[in-house]
C-alpha cells in the first residue's frame, strides 16, 4: 500500500504542473487576443465574448482571470512595462540605476528601456485615454496608471537628485516632471507612430533632451580642479 501512494505522488505534481502550465498558456492567449482586438476594433466595440472565442477560452476564464475588460487592459499594460527581456524592464532599470555612478550613462538606459518598453504599453496608455473620454472605469484606470507613471518617474529623479546629479536650478518635483513628460505615450505616438522615427532615434532623442534638462554641462577641458 505505501509503494502504491508514493507511486502517485508524481503523477499529481505532473498533473498540478500541466494545469498551471495550461493556465500560463490561457493567460498569455486571452492577452494577446485582448490586445490585437482592442487596437483593431477600439474598447467599446470589443466584447468578452469575441475575446473568448478569439483566445479560444470560455467567458467565464476570463472574467475569472481578469475580472473583465478593465482588468484586460491593465493586465495588458503591465506586461507592455516589463518589456521583452526575461527580467522585466523596471528592475533592470533599478539595477542599472544602482551600480552606475555615471547619470549619463543612467540616463541613457533609460533611453534604450524606452524603446523597447514604449512600442508595448504606449499603444495600451494611448487606447485608456481614449477609452476614458466615455466609460467611468477606464477613466479611473487612467488616473490610477497616470498615477503609478508619475510615482516611478519621481522615483527615477530621486536616484538622480540624491546622489547630487541635478542641476541646483531644478527641484525634484521638476526633475519628475521632465521624466514623466519624455516617457508619455503622446511622445511616441507623436514621433514614432505619426512621423515614422526609429526607435533608436527616439531613445536617443529621451536621453539627450534629460540630460539638457536635468544635469550640469559637461565641464570644458581644463577647468576642473587642480
Amino acid at each position: 500500500m505505501e509503494r502504491n501512494a508514493s507511486l502517485v505522488k508524481p503523477k499529481r505534481s505532473y498533473d498540478s504542473s500541466r494545469r498551471q502550465q495550461q493556465a500560463l498558456r490561457n493567460r498569455a492567449n486571452v492577452l494577446e487576443a485582448a490586445q490585437r482586438l482592442f487596437l483593431t476594433d477600439g474598447y467599446a466595440a470589443t466584447t468578452i465574448t469575441a475575446l473568448a472565442e478569439a483566445a479560444n477560452v470560455s467567458v467565464e476564464t476570463i472574467y475569472k482571470a481578469f475580472g473583465g475588460k478593465r482588468g484586460l487592459v491593465r493586465a495588458i499594460w503591465e506586461r507592455g512595462l516589463a518589456g521583452s527581456g526575461p527580467i522585466p524592464a523596471q528592475y533592470r532599470s533599478d539595477e542599472m540605476s544602482e551600480l552606475e555612478a555615471d547619470p549619463r550613462k543612467v540616463i541613457e538606459n533609460w533611453g534604450t528601456l524606452s524603446t523597447e518598453v514604449a512600442p508595448r504599453a504606449a499603444p495600451i496608455l494611448l487606447l485608456i485615454r481614449l477609452a476614458a473620454a466615455s466609460d467611468l472605469e477606464m477613466a479611473a484606470l487612467q488616473q490610477e496608471v497616470d498615477q503609478d507613471r508619475l510615482a516611478r518617474m519621481e522615483r527615477n529623479a530621486r536616484t538622480l537628485y540624491e546622489r547630487g546629479h541635478v542641476r541646483e536650478s531644478v527641484s525634484l518635483e521638476e526633475a519628475r516632471d521632465v521624466l514623466w513628460a519624455y516617457s508619455s505615450p503622446e511622445l511616441y505616438d507623436l514621433l514614432v507612430l505619426r512621423q515614422g522615427w526609429p526607435l533608436e532615434r527616439y531613445g536617443r532623442f529621451i536621453a539627450e533632451g534629460i540630460i539638457a534638462a536635468l544635469l550640469p554641462p559637461p565641464r570644458a577641458p581644463g577647468t576642473g580642479q587642480r
